[in-house]
């Protein structure tokens, strides 16, 4: 049941209200993520920040296929699911300066980011920890009859652990309403996929478990959509959960701002390569070859700075928790 997807070139196909709302929302997490990277570099922003930039068309094509009572759960780079999903970008801004106006008032930070009121229920740095939750979030959909789906985001890492294949055993074996998205952006912390599997075959792990499996071009926000909407049609319609790999590159560093250096590892000349394929360029390209013009892009890029540069602002004039909820939300017994 696995496949090979093949890459989407500019179709002239593409409904272009939709091709907007992708370019929109990428965008969105583009600057926004960007603006973190430079707050982090001044200094300003201190929590740990795992950045998303380069990745943003799975985030935004996953989530365009999704209703918002359907569900999200993340990782530690999940700045842009929160986003795509339809979190608030001030309460985001927020909680990575650890106010109280942040999602999680101030107390998860960059890594812990929730919003129930649009379907993200939770993000976790622990590799492949919301895998099984997503799966058991599909599980009660299904006895309660909803028509929901649960989607997970997680890295290529996460598939060497326990979970991802307990996970996909269990969902096969129930037909559960899930759908498990791998962004490969082959490395897992600083380590390459080469390094660490004796084959490059993600995707295959579907087939393994008795689901469908498909490897896609994660730069290609056309091809993930496509790909996310049969995957989400297919749980809806009881006919199980699928596994999506979705190929792409981060342009930071594991965790901070850096661009050309991860810890020892030189990824340089690697990400040399990727930068042409840009996914925000690439969405561009199409749109205006579509009928968009440049002043249209150029008037979208200035209110998405200016969305982001309010959002900071409100983030920096929020206040921080006050000591007296220091114990709240802890559990003790």
């Amino acid at each position: 049941m696995s496949e090979q997807l093949p890459v989407l070139q500019n179709d002239p196909a593409v409904d272009l209200a939709l091709l907007r709302s992708l370019y929109i929302t990428m965008l969105r997490i583009r600057i926004a993520e960007e603006s973190i990277a430079e707050l982090l570099e001044q200094g300003e922003v201190r929590c740990p920040t795992h950045l998303y930039t380069g990745q943003e068309a799975i985030a935004a094509g996953v989530c365009a296929a999704l209703n918002r009572e359907d569900y999200i759960f993340g990782g530690h780079r999940s700045h842009g699911h929160y986003l795509a999903k339809g979190g608030d970008l001030r309460s985001l801004m927020a909680e990575v300066y650890g106010k109280v106006s942040g999602c999680a008032r101030g107390r998860g930070g960059s890594m812990h980011l929730v919003a129930p009121e649009v379907g993200l229920l939770g993000t976790v740095p622990l590799v492949a920890a919301t895998i099984p939750i997503a799966a058991g979030a599909a599980l009660a959909t299904k006895l309660r009859g909803e028509c929901r789906v649960s989607v997970s985001f997680f890295g290529d890492g996460a598939t060497e652990e326990g979970h991802f294949h307990e996970s996909l055993n269990l969902a096969a074996v129930y037909k559960l309403p899930v759908i498990f998205v791998c962004e490969n952006n082959l490395y897992s912390s600083h380590m390459h996929i080469t390094e660490r599997r004796a084959k490059d075959n993600i995707f295959k792990s579907g087939e393994a478990h008795g689901m469908i499996g498909i490897s896609i071009d994660g730069n290609d926000v056309v091809a993930v959509y496509r790909a996310a909407l049969d995957a989400v049609t297919r749980a809806k319609a009881g006919r199980g959960p699928s596994l999506l790999e979705c190929r792409t590159y981060r342009w930071r560093g594991h965790v901070g701002p850096a661009m050309d250096m991860d810890v020892g590892v030189k990824r340089s000349g690697e990400l040399r390569d990727w930068l042409p394929k840009d996914p925000i360029a690439r969405t561009k390209t199409r749109l205006m070859e579509l009928g968009i013009d440049s002043l249209e892009i150029e008037r979208l890029e200035r209110e998405i700075t200016l969305e982001v540069s309010t959002a900071i602002q409100f983030a920096r004039e929020s206040p921080y928790p006050h000591p007296d909820e220091l114990e709240n939300h802890v559990f003790a017994y």
